[in-house]
């Protein structure tokens, strides 16, 4: 492989980046002089080179972790590479974040930039004081985090968990996009987040191949080459999504794209997004093949320096967008001085829904990207596997498979229908939503026994990396997995999350905070999903009670949900009453009344599934029987009755010696 380029590529990528950063500042206008509180040309395009530079070394942050944990080999040079080409990207990130904050203050205040106390102190309270500050704040620490991880981790378990770190330093920037604060912040932060992270794995798995491939031989290469097409397969779906809704979001119509300056650099992200795909489709068609034999290494260097180029191109214009006057204004709700905007609007930054009926659950939607992509990756990668059996001859039960779609399609209406609509308004609807997390989704994604089928039709990786099958086999055997799927452990945290969540502070963040409200769905999903698998599941897990404690562990929990959900019902308080009973409904039950109808649902609705689980769990018990009893009638038929011979024989044997004992 040439040396040049390991030289070559990072300084097309960079250069490209900067000169698509400059051509999109000129088209949109983003680093136009001000006529009031100009912070100067430095502030200006400061703001954006900086946030295009920390927007690479995220993206090599990222990308080699990700490479690191699921493509090479822990045990050889390679994943040395990688780490050290994260741990360099990581201290880019540090840098340029640095850098972006001090030139974001200046921008936001109008304050030219100087050493005196004063600047000094006014960014102080910048970081310290102010939301747009404390989100860079975290964003300088996070990165500096994972550049001391980077330089420490070394065993692979390590590195997943610096992985972790190092996705969550794109929650501060997806936070402060166009749509912080305002209406379709939900959709916005999660779309940009899908960005972000889809983004980084694309780019950043390029480079790591670049600085890999100096010390692996072209079939070693083809080989990771493979791996990574595969993951980029699945980062431009998600780059591709996640474009979209920003730009329907943020552009308001099909004739902004071309009459405003944000449009036109929204088309030009939309080209060099379809020569990205092209690139793809190149590599796994021709490219990927030919990497091994005569040649190769120059086929890999000119595709890679090409593809980085259009990656440095669309990075750049990234970064100006984010400096781009928006067609459609986005003014946070809480900010806007508007005194005659409804309270639910102030509260929610989103308008108040109409009223909720009957028809309202089928026609009122409110998507999210993140979770939709979920469902949808889920549903592919599952029928893939189910796919794959069925090439070879194995078979997999429709019912199963039936059972892993319906959850999907059950989850897919929670977080995008109706329920995602209301949830905010509603305690009542916000309670229906928290049964189907909790309860009726996840028992229907355990009977599709996902982690059966992935150890089926997943292949074992032999090279010292780990891929998906192996991940999966630490994560089954691993301590804190024995632990939490204990059925006892289970049963306390999806018995005991309704108390602690409602009854603590964090009911409040999971209404207030566009990441409280994420938790809420994961923790809610994975607490159910748990309990259901120690129950019911037919994937492997280290323990499960027998059937008659089972029922008991079902019935106890039950009287759990049942005495919570009087609780609510009969209470005279208002939960959250300065959330719920401050929206300015004018339709609908009161928010007491609604509050109390979210304790019926809790107590009636919510045992609905628990029923359906102990019937399974008694139905399980019963085949369980069956099968028991047919193998001691296999085992007699094999040895013809032997056992039960020899056991005649023992009594014959008993009563002769009694009969002895007796007459003596």
């Amino acid at each position: 492989m040439p040396r040049s380029l390991r030289v070559l590529a990072p300084a097309v990528l960079v250069a490209l980046t900067l000169i698509a950063t400059f051509v999109a500042l000129a088209i949109g206008g983003g680093a136009a002089e001000r006529t009031v509180l100009d912070p100067g040309d430095i502030v200006r395009y400061g703001v954006p080179i900086s946030r295009a530079l920390m927007n690479v070394g995220m993206a090599g942050m990222i990308g080699a972790l990700v490479m690191a944990v699921w493509a090479l080999s822990s045990e050889k040079q390679e994943a040395r590479v990688a780490m050290d080409l994260a741990s360099g990207s990581a201290g880019l990130v540090t840098v340029a974040a640095t850098a972006a904050t001090i030139f974001t203050f200046a921008d936001v205040t109008g304050m030219p930039l100087s050493g005196d106390a004063k600047f000094g102190a006014g960014l102080a309270q910048f970081v310290t004081e102010f939301e747009l500050g404390r989100y860079w704040l975290l964003q300088i620490l996070l990165a500096a985090t994972v550049t001391v991880l980077c330089f420490a981790a070394r065993d692979r378990r390590l590195v997943l968990a610096t992985l972790v770190v190092a996705l969550v330093t794109t929650y501060p920037i997806a936070s402060q996009g166009h749509t912080a604060g305002a209406s379709n912040h939900s959709q916005g932060v999660n779309s940009l987040l899908v960005h972000l992270v889809g983004a980084a794995v694309w780019l950043g798995g390029l480079m790591t191949l670049v600085f890999v491939a100096k010390v692996v031989d072209r079939a070693r290469l083809a080989v990771l080459v493979s791996r990574y097409s595969s993951l980029a397969f699945f980062a431009f779906i998600g780059v591709a999504a996640s474009g979209v809704v920003s730009a329907w979001i943020r552009v308001g119509g099909w004739d902004q794209l071309f009459a405003t300056g944000y449009g036109q650099i929204v088309l030009l992200k939309t080209a060099a997004l379809v020569m990205l795909g092209g690139f793809g489709a190149l590599w796994r068609r021709r490219a990927i093949q030919r990497i091994p034999g005569a040649g190769g290494g120059r086929v890999f260097a000119w595709l890679v320096i090409a593809e980085l180029a259009v990656m440095g191109a669309a990075s750049g214009l990234a970064a100006a967008l984010g400096r781009t006057a928006t067609p459609v204004a986005i003014v946070s709700a809480r900010e806007s001085g508007n005194t005659a905007m409804p309270p639910a609007e102030v509260l929610t930054g989103d308008p108040l829904p109409p009223e909720l009926t009957l028809q309202s659950y089928f026609t009122e939607w409110k998507f999210d990207l993140a979770w939709t992509l979920v469902c949808v990756f889920g549903a592919l990668m599952y029928l893939a596997g189910v796919w794959r059996l069925h090439r070879r001859g194995d078979k997999w039960p429709i019912g199963r498979t039936v059972a892993w779609l319906a959850g999907l399609a059950l989850l897919f209406y929670t977080t995008n229908g109706a329920l995602n609509a209301y949830e905010q308004y509603l305690f009542s609807v916000h309670m229906l939503g928290h049964m189907m997390l909790t309860m009726l989704i996840p028992l229907v994604l355990v009977l599709g026994a996902p982690i059966t089928l992935a150890l089926r039709a997943v292949q074992k990786r032999d090279d010292g990396s780990w891929g998906g099958r192996e991940w999966i086999l630490w994560m089954v055997q691993t301590p804190y997995s024995k632990f939490i799927t204990h059925p006892a452990v289970a049963a306390v945290i999806f018995a005991g999350s309704l108390w602690v969540f409602y009854f603590t502070p964090v009911a409040r963040w999971a209404a207030e905070e566009h990441l409280g409200h994420q938790w809420m769905i994961i923790h809610f999903l994975i607490s159910g999903y748990l309990f259901n698998l120690s129950m019911v599941g037919v994937d492997p897990v280290p323990y499960r009670f027998p059937y008659p404690l089972r029922i008991v562990t079902l019935f106890a929990t039950m009287a759990s949900h049942a005495f919570f959900g009087v609780t609510i019902m009969t209470g005279n308080g208002l939960l959250l009453a300065d959330w719920y009973g401050a929206m300015g409904r004018t339709w609908g039950a009161t928010p007491l009344e609604d509050q109390n109808m979210g304790g019926g649902i809790a107590w009636g609705i919510g045992e609905l599934p628990t029923l359906t689980l102990a019937l399974i769990v008694a139905i399980q018990w019963s085949r369980s029987d069956e099968k028991e009893q047919k193998r001691k009638d296999r085992a007699a038929d094999r040895s013809g009755e032997a056992e039960l011979r020899a056991y005649n024989e023992m009594l014959q044997q008993q009563a002769a010696r009694d009969e002895k004992q007796a007459r003596r």
